[in-house]
């Protein structure tokens, strides 16, 4: 699998020949001005909440690659509204099986409401399989005890955790999580985006090792097969 990552929490992969997009927050990230989103290529887009910072480039990236969004009820008809109607509405516990891969739907203990002030429904993380393979994308959420299900449902290949803390798990909550899911390796995201997120790499890889766990932290527009 092709990971690309795009600054804050948005990163693709690249699977079966397909784009699976997540969270696309990058126009109004400063840290990401050299991406272009007009360049960025998308057959599904994930979306795991309503905030401004995981959706805001939603509609112009779907409309553009006339993506297939994946997302919960409230956001679902939310962007019906708003011209995109290229949807597939899911919901906490859910599975389904589209082309080249299944979603099922995970806890995230978080908030979700949507740009405009609308209930944007239940905030969620993902499970994606693929060709024997799966990852875990936590969305943004708190370490729950929830997580350690995951190894019932998928044998991880890697997992998608934030780190930033003061929104969402940080570090230690992080590293707990990997171990609540039964994976080694971790990518990390929400951080550094803002004051409230800021982290120090050095540190933060270095917790991971001492727990025989590898972190990578990506530079935005950077790539890694894993």
């Amino acid at each position: 699998m092709k990971l690309t990552y795009y600054g804050h929490a948005c990163f693709s992969v690249e699977i079966n020949g397909k784009t699976l997009l997540f969270d696309p927050f990058i126009s109004a990230n400063e840290l990401a001005k050299h991406i272009h989103v007009v360049e960025i290529k998308a057959d599904y887009i994930l979306l795991s909440h309503g905030h401004a910072d995981h959706i805001m480039d939603c509609e112009s990236i779907a409309l553009r690659n006339g993506a297939k969004v994946i997302c919960s009820w409230e956001i679902h008809e939310w962007l019906n509204a708003k011209g995109v109607t290229n949807t597939h509405p899911m919901n906490t516990g859910g599975k389904w099986t589209f082309d080249e891969f299944t979603v099922k739907c995970t806890v995230a203990q978080h908030s979700s409401s949507l740009p405009d002030g609308n209930y944007g429904g239940n905030p969620m993380g993902f499970i994606i399989y693929a060709n024997g393979e799966s990852f875990y994308y936590s969305g943004d959420t708190a370490l729950t005890l929830d997580m350690q299900l995951i190894p019932l449902w998928a044998n991880l290949k890697f997992a998608v955790l934030p780190l930033g803390d003061n929104f969402t798990m940080g570090i230690e909550d992080a590293i707990r999580a990997a171990q609540f899911t039964k994976t080694t390796n971790v990518l990390g995201v929400h951080y550094d985006t803002f004051g409230f997120i800021k982290i120090d790499h050095i540190d933060a890889v270095e917790a991971f090792r001492k727990e025989n766990l590898e972190l990578t932290l990506l530079a935005i527009g950077e790539q890694k097969d894993f």
